[in-house]
């Protein structure tokens, strides 16, 4: 397949730039994905389509304040970016302005809390960044740092929690796993009620999801890898659910990313960990997923392409234009698609 089968045309102004006040209030396309058929409700409706037996599966990981603004001794603007944690107060960064940042380079952050020492310079003009500060880091840094937000967002966010899951626990991550964002603690309650199980899996999501397919032929793209883990507790859930022929809902692809690249060859789970770099496009063939809840994705993403794979080519395509003629809300703060 082309990257380019997976484009379409979307208004700039179809960009969610700012959440809802009341999560759940968003809009729902709900895709039965043997038909085809498709139906508009709202993310409150969403308990009409689950199940008692059914297992929602969510990523409970934490975004950090990973974008820290400072400057050079000699006064210049600095911008890093965390990215991945690689031993005690190291850390590959995204740098700028780069042609600034050789190896010895100092920055300094807030009035001196925190300190920066440039390392080296990766194969892929990231930095390895040496961190110096007294006390605890993650506590500097929701001092200090700033919530990381897509490109495409262009206002400012007054309140960082809105760019986190009501059940985001372990810190990790460089961007929210953004269908997550529309639940409520209430609304999770009710769905319990319902005799749902709720399941937690972790995957940290890098920067690389928002990183542009940049070769014709899909199958020639490398994915970047990201750290995840299913614990004992989740794997018994999960197994549970399969043996009683309950249905496997995973909340996102980065939920759906975890499962599959975890799931042993029949379907079954154990407790393990592992990074993943799996890429799923049309021809997968899913061990573990069932049904999907889902933002909408960016064209020619491999998200798109996921959830292509799950949904049928023709069916998300279709349903990606009924959406803009709907004039439903984009990306990472707008409306939510549900696949079963």
């Amino acid at each position: 397949m082309k990257t380019s089968d997976f484009y379409y045309d979307l208004p700039q102004e179809l960009i969610a730039q700012t959440p809802l006040l009341q999560r759940d209030s968003s809009r729902l396309l709900v895709m039965h994905k043997e038909s085809g058929a498709r139906e508009h409700r709202h993310f409150a409706d969403i308990l009409d389509y689950l199940q008692a037996g059914d297992c929602l599966v969510m990523n409970n990981s934490r975004v950090l304040p990973a974008r820290l603004l400072g400057q050079r001794p000699t006064g210049g603007a600095v911008e890093l970016l965390l990215l991945t944690q690689k031993e005690d107060d190291v850390w590959e960064c995204l740098a700028k302005p780069g042609r600034k940042l050789r190896a010895g380079a100092e920055v300094i952050f807030g009035n001196g809390e925190l300190r920066a020492t440039i390392l080296s310079e990766t194969e892929t003009g990231n930095r390895m960044v040496r961190f110096h500060y007294e006390g605890i880091f993650l506590e500097i840094l929701e001092q200090l740092g700033k919530m990381p937000l897509p490109p495409y967002i262009k206002e400012e966010l007054h309140d960082a929690e809105r760019y986190q899951t009501v059940y985001s626990k372990i810190n990790g991550s460089a961007a929210a796993p953004t269908a997550g964002l529309h639940f409520t603690e209430e609304l999770l309650d009710r769905i319990k009620e319902k005799g749902v199980k709720l399941a937690y899996v972790t995957l940290h999501v890098g920067l690389g999801t928002f990183r542009p397919v940049k070769v014709d032929d899909v199958t020639n793209h490398h994915m970047h890898s990201e750290f995840c883990m299913l614990s004992e507790e989740t794997a018994q859930i999960l197994n549970e659910t399969k043996q009683s022929s309950g249905r496997i809902v995973c909340v996102g692809t980065t939920s759906c990313r975890t499962l599959e690249s975890l799931a042993n060859e029949d379907g079954s789970f154990e407790e393990c960990s592992a990074w993943t770099d799996i890429f799923i496009y049309p021809g997968y063939r899913f061990k573990a997923m069932d049904a999907l809840i889902t933002n909408f994705h960016l064209p020619e993403s491999t998200l798109i392409m996921l959830v292509s794979a799950f949904a049928g080519y023709e069916n998300v395509m279709g349903a990606y234009a009924e959406a803009v003629q709907e004039r439903y809300r984009f990306f990472s703060f707008g409306d939510a698609m549900l696949i079963v």
